[in-house]
């Protein structure tokens, strides 16, 4: 089968964010149980409605295999903030929010594919994205894609520790 990526912005979320909630719930069945993983909904509504919100799905046929979403960072905000010696010069940064791919379809390539298809063509000198420091493989696999482990940051409470990475988007 062919796997096709479709590109979608904030005034398609009503469309799409079941297909979300979806494949959140089959790529985290086994942590369904975990109250920070239950609050994804909340994570698809936030991010979504954040300006420049970007998301790629790939489908095969009519089912949805995997997503990637993320946004702009707000000046100031941007996740590496505290982690690095000197700001960088032009310190624009798109946040890579998520990336969830369907088990059946892990380990085929799809997810440098929905990666490189939500970073094509943005602008952002920079590209910043999360990963739970207990997934170590998770983060093997982003340096791999060229990120660097800047620092650590528990952005909630009840949320994994996460290795802050981050990457020229070139």
């Amino acid at each position: 089968m062919t796997t096709e990526i479709k590109h979608y912005d904030d005034t398609a979320l009503g469309d799409i964010r079941q297909t979300l909630l979806d494949v959140h719930e089959e790529a985290y069945a086994d942590r369904r149980h975990e109250e920070f993983v239950q609050r994804f909904p909340w994570f698809v509504d936030h991010w979504g409605t954040k300006p420049g919100f970007s998301c790629v799905i790939a489908w095969e046929a009519n089912v949805p295999v995997g997503f990637s979403y993320g946004a702009p960072a707000n000046p100031g905000r941007e996740w590496w903030q505290g982690h690095l010696e000197t700001t960088p010069q032009d310190a624009s940064t798109f946040s890579v929010s998520e990336l969830m791919v369907r088990p059946k379809w892990r380990k085929t390539g799809l997810g440098p594919r929905l990666h490189d298809a939500l970073l094509g063509g943005r602008t952002e000198a920079w590209a910043v994205l999360t990963v739970d420091t207990k997934r170590p493989r998770l983060q093997t696999m982003y340096e791999g894609w060229g990120y660097r482990k800047v620092g650590e940051n528990q952005p909630f409470a009840d949320s994994p520790v996460y290795a802050v990475m981050m990457k020229a988007a070139s």
